[in-house]
């Protein structure tokens, strides 16, 4: 039997919280003695990376919709009759969460979404998740002959195993299109999506208003790291929604998080508080954010940042 693993991709590029989903599903295989098939919708360049993080086939849905979530969920759940699986894997982003739910109620079977650890078979089947905002891990069983998992991004990590994915197109039936797509725009980028993001340097209202935050982006192009604000911020139209972390906004799990002028309010850490490393700017020796940070700096954050750019700076040219 196989384990099936339901991916994304962008630009004939599986996503990074696709391949640590198969990352994942392979660490599981090694116990198990399956194997991984990786199945994805729209075109792929080769296998898009899944043998190299350890799938042995990919399918290539190329005609389904991938903006149809309706379509996906049919071709994964024929994928799954075909290759006999009992556990389906995917990434809890954006995309999983809209295939996850429905292959669970097709296929009336026990799932987990946000699971930050590898499988527990001692006795029965167990998993952990993050609970209350991420002030609590929940250990949860399931007992149902087939199990989805979804994988919260950043919490199981990438390591290549080498090889490459026997690549097969799909060509089932996955049913009529229930989405039509006019125009795709692509945002041409090389900044790390947040989800996916190990290095994100954020800021609040402690800048004091949009035309500071030059000092910002220098530090987070120095450091090769992605852009995020407080809620605040965002309301206010000083930074796009797009970059809002919290509890309403983007929730996080990079390897260093650098809050900057953030008093960190709990719907705040709640977004934040599963990255590896923090580090808080703050003029307010009393700010919350201090409690949940591993490193904390009193000070002024004109004064601060320059000089943390001046360092990254330094240690770049070091190289």
């Amino acid at each position: 039997m196989s384990i099936v693993v339901f991916v994304s991709n962008t630009k004939g590029k599986i996503n990074k919280a696709g391949l640590e989903a198969i990352c994942y599903a392979a660490d599981v295989a090694k116990d198990s003695g399956d194997s991984v098939t990786a199945v994805t919708a729209g075109s792929v360049e080769g296998d898009g990376g899944a043998g190299a993080y350890g799938a042995s086939k990919l399918l290539v849905g190329a005609s389904v919709n991938h903006s149809d979530s309706t379509q996906v969920t049919n071709m994964v759940n024929a994928v799954i009759s075909d290759e006999g699986a009992n556990m389906i894997v995917t990434s809890h982003d954006n995309d999983g969460k809209q295939v996850a739910p429905r292959l669970a109620a097709k296929l009336n079977c026990g799932i987990v979404t946000g699971v930050t650890g590898l499988p527990d078979t001692s006795s029965g089947f167990t998993v952990k998740k993050n609970v209350f905002s991420g002030k609590a891990i929940a250990q949860v069983s399931i007992s149902s002959d087939k199990k989805i998992l979804a994988i919260l991004p950043n919490s199981h990590g990438l390591h290549e195993q080498g090889g490459s994915a026997e690549v097969s197109a799909w060509t089932g039936d996955a049913g009529a299109a229930s989405v039509t797509v006019k125009e795709v725009k692509v945002q041409e980028s090389s900044v790390v999506p947040l989800p996916e993001a190990e290095l994100v340097v954020s800021a609040g209202r402690g800048m004091k208003g949009p035309e500071n935050w030059g000092m910002i982006e220098e530090l987070a192009t120095e450091l090769g790291a992605t852009t995020a604000c407080s809620r605040p911020v965002a309301d206010i139209g000083w930074r796009p929604h797009h970059e809002h972390v919290g509890q309403t906004g983007v929730a996080i799990r990079p390897n260093l998080y650098i809050a900057v002028g953030i008093s960190g309010a709990i719907q705040h850490l709640a977004g934040v508080n599963g990255s590896k490393k923090i580090v808080v700017v703050n003029t307010d020796p009393e700010a919350p954010f201090f409690k949940a940070a591993d490193y904390g700096i009193i000070g002024d954050a004109f004064e601060v940042v320059p000089k943390l750019v001046a360092a990254a700076k330094a240690f770049n040219a070091s190289k």
